[in-house]
């Protein structure tokens, strides 16, 4: 009998590095980190330590103080950590100073989400997409990455060598990027046909922060199998499904989550992506009710919106998910200290949110279904506005 080898993969160990300044609180940056955790844990790797300074503002050379270097280099030793992530984007100098400083590979925020994105592109599309954004993160920091020249710098007849292949690289490096952007505009072009030969029914997009259930949404309303799972970035090509609610049919889109600090060069790159987005009729806006920084996913998602789509009067859903993790703790009654979120109800919750938005919202949760049949009912009656603005005559639908 042959015998097989099983090779099993360790997985990288991380130490994370913030920093907390300006009006960013100590339990902000502890929920930065927990992402960064979160989105460390999806690309593969396992994080044994982590570490904030307050700083008025980052170090040019080093982004974080001498002191503080130390003692993430004592941590990095004691863990034997293949790499220190920092939550905010570094120069290509601070990223060579804290590498030699560090003794340890160094990346930063928008690195490793450009690396989830790079793993997770399915189709050329996504792929291109990605492709892109990590070239034209890669330019501006090309010089940083010659350490290999840096015993050549000050020696004679060499300096100049040097600094000429490393403006081959650019030069390499630019044309490539030129190369994906004339690629990328022709898949668009074959996006563009396919959707306008879907004739003119009338389109749903979900949009919203990555990870808030969007996808569990879209197999639940498609009765299909799109691909879902507890991670950052499960998805990242848009898929189009169509559905029927009654007897009236709609096109259902799910799209790639987006998240606080996304590196703009992503953001440019993927707008193609989004066209679904921007056709829409109705935008579906899935929030993740039982996450304790919901408010501010909101904010980033409208905030990264306007960016690709401009200000639009769309039709907008606030569809809260994952109510059945929604958890709360009741206030004692000889207790006068100010409530804060953790001391809300569900159904307190309800009503501030349905007091404060003027678009329809509701609560769900889309993996044990609950009040699934009354989301459906109110998609039907947007998706009925529309259509009957659009088809007049076809009032037999409904």
């Amino acid at each position: 009998m042959p015998k097989y080898i099983e090779i099993r993969h360790e997985k990288e160990k991380a130490i994370l590095v913030g920093i907390i300044s300006g009006g960013t609180s100590e339990e902000t940056v502890a929920e930065y980190l927990d992402e960064l955790a979160f989105l460390v844990d999806t690309a593969g790797g396992v994080t044994l330590g982590r570490f904030t300074q307050k700083l008025d503002k980052p170090d040019p050379a080093t982004f974080i103080g001498k002191g503080k270097t130390e003692e993430v280099r004592d941590s990095v030793k004691e863990h034997k950590a293949d790499l220190v992530v920092f939550d905010d984007e570094l120069t290509a100098s601070q990223l060579r100073n804290l590498e030699k400083a560090l003794g340890t590979r160094v990346i930063d925020r928008s690195n490793l989400i450009l690396d989830i994105f790079a793993m997770r592109a399915r189709t050329a599309h996504a792929r291109t997409q990605v492709e892109l954004a990590q070239y034209q993160y890669l330019l501006p920091r090309l010089a940083g990455m010659w350490t290999h020249l840096e015993r050549q710098r000050g020696g004679i007849g060499l300096k100049g060598p040097g600094e000429t292949e490393i403006e081959t690289d650019r030069r390499i490096v630019r044309d490539k990027i030129a190369l994906l952007k004339k690629k990328l505009k022709q898949i668009d072009k074959q996006k563009a046909t396919q959707r306008s030969n879907r004739g003119s029914l009338v389109r749903v997009a979900l949009v919203g922060y990555t990870n808030v259930g969007k996808s569990t949404i879209m197999n639940m309303l498609s009765k299909t199998d799109v691909f879902a799972e507890d991670k950052l970035f499960a998805t990242l090509d848009t898929t189009v499904r169509k559905v029927v609610i009654g007897n009236l049919p709609f096109l259902l889109s799910d799209t790639v989550g987006f998240i606080r600090k996304l590196p703009h060069h992503l953001i440019e790159s993927f707008k193609s992506t989004l066209d679904e987005v921007r056709e829409s009729d109705i935008l579906l806006h899935v929030v993740d009710i039982s996450h304790p920084g919901f408010e501010e996913q909101i904010e980033v998602v409208n905030e990264t919106l306007n960016e690709i789509t401009g200000e639009n009067e769309k039709q907008h859903i606030m569809v809260f998910n994952k109510m059945d993790k929604y958890s709360w703790i009741e206030k004692e009654e000889d207790d006068l200290t100010p409530a804060t979120r953790e001391n809300i109800s569900l159904e307190e919750m309800k009503q501030t949110w349905m007091a404060r938005v003027n678009e329809p919202c509701i609560f769900i949760s889309a993996k044990h279904k609950d009040n699934i049949e009354a989301f459906r009912r109110l998609l039907y009656d947007k998706v009925v506005e529309i259509h009957k603005e659009r088809y007049p005559y076809d009032n037999f639908l409904y």
